[in-house]
């Protein structure tokens, strides 16, 4: 089950990866001083990505934690 455990942990690795995007993405919206409605637009679409990365790191954990079981 080692297959496993390197897939998730390669899933993990990714979606951290992708939170820090999303978090270097916020602070360059709260820095360029945009207006209400186009800070909103930016970051609807960084929630987005935000929410597709958590779920990638939660999917790669519980891959890393079936292969420990099953390994």
């Amino acid at each position: 089950m080692d297959w496993l455990v390197i897939g998730g942990s390669a899933m993990t690795v990714a979606g951290l990866g992708l939170l820090g995007y999303c978090i270097y993405e916020a602070f360059a919206a709260k820095r360029a001083n945009l207006e209400d409605e186009a800070m909103r637009a930016r970051l609807q679409k960084v929630v987005a990505i935000n929410m597709g990365a958590l779920f990638l790191s939660v999917l790669g954990l519980m891959c890393v934690v079936l292969g420990v079981f099953l390994g």
